[in-house]
C-alpha cells in the first residue's frame, strides 16, 4: 500500500492541480496545462517527470497516447483524504436548505422531499434510504395467555399506537405469572425505544442469570420474543435525479446508462452498499471499484447517516461521476443528512 508521506508536496500540489482541473473539464491535463495553472517554476520537463512518477504510483494514467493524463480511483483518494480543502456552505445556500425542512409533511414524504432536494442542489442523482424502524417509546406491554403455550402481547407505544402480537413460549406460563413479567417490564423500561429493549434487558441479567427465579426466567422468555428486532427485512429507498447521470460524458454510453438504471431499480446492489455506509455511522466516500460493485466503478458515492434521539436510523446520499466536485458535494450530503434528523425528531 502506497505511503502518502512518500510523496514529495512537488507531487501532491501537482496533482491537486490536476485533479481540480480534471474535475472541472473532464479532459486528460498536460504537462503545459499544469505548468501554468500550478503557478511553480517548473518546466514542463520537469512536470513530465513529476506526472511520470505519478503514473507509476498509480495516482494518475494516460487514458490515450497524448500526454494528457487523469487521476486514477488511487489518486482520487488521495486527493479526498489529505488534499482536498472542504468549504463550509456559504450563508445563502445553508439558508436555503434549512427551509426546505420546515416539518410540514410525514416521514415517507419527508424523505422523499429529502431526494429531490440532494439531487436538484447537486446536479447529481441522490438517494435516501427508508428508515430501519420508527423510534417507539414503550409505554405499556401486557401479556395474556391465548392457549396453553400461546400468548397475546399487547404494546403500547409512542402517545397511542398500539400494537399486537402472537408469540409461542417454551412452557405454559400462568396468569400471575405473565402478570409479574408485564409489571417488572412496565417498571424497567418505560420511556425506551421498543427496539432496545429486548437487548438492554438480555445484557443486564445474563451475568446473574444462575440465582434467577422462575419469575425473572418468565420476564427473559416474554421479552426476547415479545421485543423480537424484526429490523432484517429488507430495507427500501427512495432515488432522484437518475437522469442527470445522462450529461455527464463518463457515464452517458448507452450501455454504462443501461447497466446503472437496471441497478437503480434492482436496488440489491444499492442496498448493500448503503448497509456497508450505515455500519460506520459517519460520513462515507466510496470511489470507483471501492464500492465493490462492477456498475459503480465510474462512479463515486457519498454518503452520510441520519440519527433520531442519538440512534443512526438511515443514511443518505449521491451517486455522480468519479470527476464529482467533491469539496461542494461533501458539505451538501453532510448538512442534509443532519437536517433530515432534525426533521425526523420533530415528528
Amino acid at each position: 500500500m502506497l505511503s502518502y508521506n512518500k510523496i514529495s508536496e512537488r507531487a501532491q500540489h501537482l496533482l491537486k492541480v490536476l485533479v481540480n482541473r480534471y474535475i472541472r473539464e473532464g479532459q486528460p491535463i498536460g504537462s503545459r496545462t499544469l505548468s501554468r495553472d500550478a503557478a511553480l517554476d517548473l518546466s514542463p520537463a520537469t512536470i513530465r517527470n513529476v506526472m511520470a512518477d505519478l503514473e507509476e504510483m498509480g495516482l494518475v494514467s494516460s487514458p490515450h497516447t497524448s500526454a494528457g493524463r487523469i487521476p486514477t480511483v488511487r489518486g482520487y483518494r488521495l486527493f479526498v483524504d489529505t488534499l482536498l480543502q472542504v468549504k463550509p456552505l456559504n450563508r445563502e445556500e445553508e439558508q436555503h436548505l434549512r427551509r426546505q425542512f420546515i416539518p410540514k409533511y410525514n416521514n415517507q414524504r419527508l424523505l422523499e422531499q429529502t431526494s429531490n432536494l440532494l439531487s436538484e442542489t447537486t446536479h447529481l442523482a441522490s438517494v435516501v434510504m427508508l428508515a430501519r424502524h420508527d423510534y417507539k417509546a414503550l409505554r405499556q406491554v401486557e401479556f395474556l395467555s391465548l392457549s396453553k403455550k400461546r400468548v397475546l402481547v399487547i404494546l403500547v407505544f409512542n402517545e397511542q399506537n398500539v400494537e399486537n402480537r402472537i408469540i409461542h413460549t417454551s412452557r405454559t406460563y400462568s396468569p400471575a405469572q405473565l402478570q409479574s413479567a408485564a409489571n417488572y417490564l412496565n417498571e424497567a423500561f418505560v420511556g425506551k425505544d421498543i427496539k432496545n429493549v429486548r437487548e438492554d434487558l438480555l445484557r443486564e441479567l445474563r451475568e446473574t442469570r444462575e440465582n434467577m427465579d422462575k419469575m425473572m426466567l418468565a420476564v427473559i422468555e416474554m421479552a426476547e420474543k415479545a421485543f423480537e428486532n424484526k429490523d432484517s427485512e429488507p430495507h427500501d429507498f427512495v432515488m432522484a435525479g437518475q437522469t442527470n447521470l445522462m450529461e455527464v460524458a463518463e457515464l452517458c454510453q448507452a450501455e454504462k446508462l443501461r447497466d446503472l438504471f437496471v441497478a437503480f431499480n434492482e436496488k440489491r446492489d444499492i442496498l448493500h452498499l448503503l448497509d456497508q455506509a450505515i455500519k460506520t455511522q459517519n460520513l462515507q466516500i466510496f470511489i470507483g471499484e471501492e464500492s465493490g460493485y462492477e456498475v459503480l466503478y465510474d462512479c463515486s458515492v457519498i454518503t452520510s447517516p441520519y440519527t433520531v434521539k442519538g440512534s443512526v436510523i438511515g443514511v443518505l446520499g449521491v451517486i455522480g461521476p468519479t470527476r464529482m466536485p467533491y469539496e461542494r458535494v461533501i458539505p451538501i450530503v453532510d448538512l442534509t443528512a443532519k437536517l433530515l434528523g432534525s426533521a425526523l425528531n420533530h415528528h
